[in-house]
């Protein structure tokens, strides 16, 4: 049985995937700077939004594509790229949505171009709607910049055309689970938690897992029956993934996740823990504080002990366990070093830190 690939054979794989980030940045920042410097400069803040990542989604492209017997590296880099480019395209635009200006720590697009607005002197409430019409911008690069990198001429027509399907479908399933988060944190009832998992999955875990996984499956020739377990594998996996996610957002150490454990109280976000202690005796205590934008650090304790207490943080850790028990389970139908390579992830989804 295949070894899974250790931190220095990922780095390694990754080179190829930043190599052609960095063709593409350069190719389209030299021809946005022959339009003008300030439309060069939005292209280097862009390009900078996608450095530091885990590069998640591009890794799974390459596991499943080598897995299964690949060996087309630059292909294989560039629909990883591509993975890549969709991620910063959601996130530029998800942080329009939440109206946030910073990620991990650091100012992200919208916050580069607010700060510099109100540097120059323009009021906050100018500035800040400059800073976010320049990300929608930005966001709005990356995400035609995904379909150019894919569409490239190492890939067979017909191939290029199942990749660029895939590539689409990803980006349609987000948009849709992007819309009910939207409609979940504006209405007056709380959904329940499979409303709410099926919202993380199509937002996040198609794009995320299902589709990256499948992609590369598909670009290696995988048959039709593997790429559908691979499908079950990520679909199970983003689950947990999220479900965990959603337990950091409140729970989680600051200093790993780089994520305020105020933000989603704050905001009102629908989550999974919400959603469960919603159909408890501890909801009215818990409903009191959620969206209160000047939540103070003692009252976030309060919904923190709270959520802990009516079991809410039980289920959310029990259900992440589950469904990465039941991602587990689909590499039982894939070959033996698709499944070596993947079954890491699992535990790394349910038992994350940041």
């Amino acid at each position: 049985m295949e070894a899974s690939p250790g931190a220095g054979a990922i780095a390694g794989r990754l080179e190829a995937v930043d190599a052609v980030l960095e063709s593409f940045f350069r190719l389209a920042g030299a021809r946005a700077r022959e339009i003008g410097a300030a439309y060069g400069a939005l292209w280097s803040t862009l390009e900078s939004s996608t450095v530091g990542g885990k590069r998640l989604r591009p890794r799974l492209v390459l596991d499943a594509y080598e897995g299964f017997g690949g060996r087309n590296g630059d292909a294989a880099a560039h629909v990883a790229a591509a993975f890549e480019l969709l991620h910063t395209a959601l996130i530029v635009h998800d942080d329009v949505i939440d109206r946030d200006f910073t990620r991990r720590g650091t100012t992200n697009v919208s916050g580069h171009y607010r700060d510099d607005a109100t540097t120059a002197g323009i009021p906050i409430p100018t500035a800040e709607h400059r800073g976010m019409s320049t990300a929608i911008i930005a966001g709005d690069l990356a995400l035609t910049g995904a379909y150019r990198v894919i569409d490239h001429d190492g890939l067979p027509p017909r191939l290029r055309e199942r990749m660029l399907r895939l590539l689409d479908d990803a980006v349609f399933s987000s948009a849709a689970g992007e819309l009910m988060d939207v409609d979940f944190s504006i209405s007056a009832t709380v959904p329940t938690v499979e409303e709410v998992v099926e919202m993380e999955r199509l937002k996040t875990a198609v794009y995320t897992f299902e589709a990256p996984l499948q992609a590369g499956a598909m670009l290696a020739g995988a048959a039709d029956h593997h790429q559908r377990a691979l499908g079950e594998f990520g679909r199970s996996l983003g689950i947990a993934y999220q479900a965990t996610d959603d337990l950091l957002g409140v729970f989680g150490d600051e200093r790993e996740t780089g994520k305020s454990t105020h933000g989603d109280l704050r905001e009102g976000k629908r989550t999974v823990p919400i959603a469960f202690a919603a159909t408890t005796d501890a909801w009215p205590g818990i409903h009191r504080y959620l969206g209160k934008s000047d939540l103070a650090a003692e009252e976030a304790e309060q919904v923190r002990a709270a959520l802990s207490a009516c079991g809410a943080e039980t289920f959310t850790r029990g259900l992440a366990a589950r469904m990465a028990e039941e991602a587990l389970r689909a590499l039982d139908r894939l070959p033996a070093p698709v499944a070596e390579r993947l079954a890491p992830l699992a535990a790394e989804a349910r038992d994350r830190v940041r």
